[in-house]
């Protein structure tokens, strides 16, 4: 349930309706606006919910108690009707500006990393993208270069000045991956690693989090949930692409169902179209449609030389190729009142 306290509630005040809820055993998170403060209770039984409402009511500050239906709670627009800010770096998503996110999908050495971090810096992304551990299906395949990866992304952060947002794919990693980077990216195949999901919770960095290919969008932010249920709620959906029978493309772009999430919760919502079309001739048409369609941004992959990539090099783009996108988004952005 969500406890909304009048516009002038006094911190005395918030703090008894925490009280309250902590004398009952439940949890509780505050986020606290510009103009009133809203408190999500945690734990309580359905068979419960209307008597501590009724109770939670009448106390001193308390505007309404608003229960919950949706099995996600606090990543809900019941919960902050407003899209929450989210900032990687200096940039914020959530607002008017559309935020890209570009870079290899695996980091194979420091001259290939400073090349892409400094052309994409210069054609205007926001962050670097990079994979210091990856997570293939072949276990033969190009795993990574673990914290060498990790320290070149530092050097390029430092060279650049870009944030950089890389993947963790294990809790045992969490200390280790954000010591370096500015966000925490929880692929698709963990989507549903709840104790990782606890875990980056748990630490005071932005998380992207990837929408699973068999996850349905309710999965989805059932998964951003665990985030959020552990205090962190600074966290950016990214829909790229789910499994269908489809096989001309790698996997879906599932762009209603980006819109129905955008609807349901309010984080912040971007795409990923370099991993759902699987193809670097698509990526520029789908990057186009999810910014006119009303997204915060793009996490795009680009390799200085694609033929030549450890990983997903069919879906990179080339500097040459991301300079040409960034053109088509600043059209498109303008044209829908928003900019890149």
């Amino acid at each position: 349930m969500i406890i909304v306290m009048v516009p002038n509630a006094t911190e005395e005040q918030i703090l008894e309706v925490v009280r309250r809820l902590e004398d009952r055993g439940y949890g509780h998170h505050i986020s606290r606006g510009v103009e009133r403060t809203i408190i999500g209770a945690i734990g309580a039984p359905e068979g419960e919910k209307q008597a501590v409402a009724e109770q939670l009511s009448r106390l001193s500050g308390v505007e309404r108690v608003v229960p919950i239906l949706k099995p996600y709670k606090l990543v809900s627009r019941e919960h902050h009707p407003e899209t929450t800010p989210v900032k990687i770096g200096e940039f914020v998503f959530g607002r008017q500006r559309v935020g890209v996110i570009a870079g290899p999908c695996s980091i194979e050495s420091r001259e290939q990393l400073m090349q892409t971090a400094e052309h994409v810096k210069a054609a205007g992304a926001i962050a670097l993208r990079g994979g210091a551990f990856k997570p293939r299906t072949s276990p033969y395949a190009f795993q990574g270069l673990g914290k060498e990866g990790l320290e070149m992304l530092a050097e390029a952060r430092q060279r650049t000045g870009l944030p950089v947002v890389t993947e963790v794919m294990d809790q045992r990693q969490v200390e280790l991956v954000a010591e370096y980077a500015d966000a925490l990216q929880i692929g698709a195949r963990n989507m549903a690693n709840f104790d990782l999901l606890r875990e980056v919770g748990r630490i005071e960095k932005p998380v992207v989090l990837k929408r699973g290919y068999a996850a349905t969008v309710e999965e989805w932010l059932q998964a951003a949930e665990y985030v959020a249920s552990e205090g962190n709620l600074q966290i950016v959906l990214c829909e790229r692409g789910i499994r269908t029978f489809e096989t001309a493309t790698r996997f879906t772009l599932d762009l209603g169902g980006a819109l129905a999430a955008k609807l349901e919760t309010h984080l912040p919502i971007i795409a990923d179209p370099s991993h759902a079309t699987g193809n670097h001739k698509l990526v520029s048409a789908a990057s186009a449609a999810c910014i006119a369609a009303g997204l915060d941004g793009l996490m795009v992959e680009v390799h200085p030389h694609p033929d030549r990539a450890l990983s997903d090099g069919p879906q990179s783009l080339t500097p040459k190729r991301f300079d040409l996108l960034m053109n088509t988004l600043k059209a498109v952005a303008l044209a829908v009142g928003r900019e890149v």
